[in-house]
């Protein structure tokens, strides 16, 4: 469940979960997975390490571990949301997908229109968890590891082709480069790049 509080920190290492409004499947739909890790190359770019993810048709999980900053995780969060946002529209509108683009169109309340704002792709907010301990972050790794299983998408989680089980299972890189929870101990997220 999406919840409005905001992660002022800079650094850390987050559980981040955000959702597609109604939990439209609109990453399957647009074949959008790129999308999101675009935005994970981004946030690499920027000192950042991607320690687990899985993109399922319809919301996204990860754990990042947010290295030292000027901005805080909310910007890196809520920027990337915006991003991936733009280009799912982009893909529904090449894709002709006119009854979905007008349903997207119907959640954006009276004072985002007068903003300007045409469609709403994700839930307006996203939950996120400190992961304080190495228990903890296991429990989540573990967790978006087994979530496309759970789904039923698959028979084994390393099959999962949007998920870095693979890697953590078998070591075999997907599309964006990890840093495994164990090897995240040897770094100092405080200071900055």
């Amino acid at each position: 469940m999406s919840i409005k509080l905001k992660v002022e920190e800079s650094n850390g290492v987050y559980f981040i979960t955000f959702t597609c409004i109604k939990w439209i499947p609109l990453f399957a739909i647009t074949n959008g997975y790129s999308l999101v890790y675009d935005w994970y190359r981004y946030l690499q770019r920027e000192g950042h390490f991607i320690v687990s993810y899985v993109i399922m048709p319809n919301h996204i999980h990860s754990v990042i571990a947010f290295r030292a900053s000027h901005k805080t995780v909310n910007y890196y969060i809520a920027n990337g949301k915006r991003f991936i946002a733009y280009g799912l529209i982009k893909k529904l509108k090449e894709l002709n997908q006119n009854k979905l683009l007008d349903q997207l169109s119907t959640y954006v309340t009276r004072s985002e229109q007068l903003r300007n704002k045409k469609h709403e792709v994700f839930e307006p907010s996203f939950d996120h968890k400190d992961c304080r301990s190495i228990y903890f972050l296991q429990q989540k790794v573990g967790y978006i590891h087994l979530n496309p299983f759970k789904a039923g998408l698959v028979e084994l989680p390393e099959q999962y082709k949007h998920s870095s089980a693979n890697y953590y299972i078998n070591g075999v890189r997907g599309e964006v480069n990890v840093v495994t929870y164990m090897e995240l101990q040897d770094i100092d997220l405080s200071i900055r790049l």
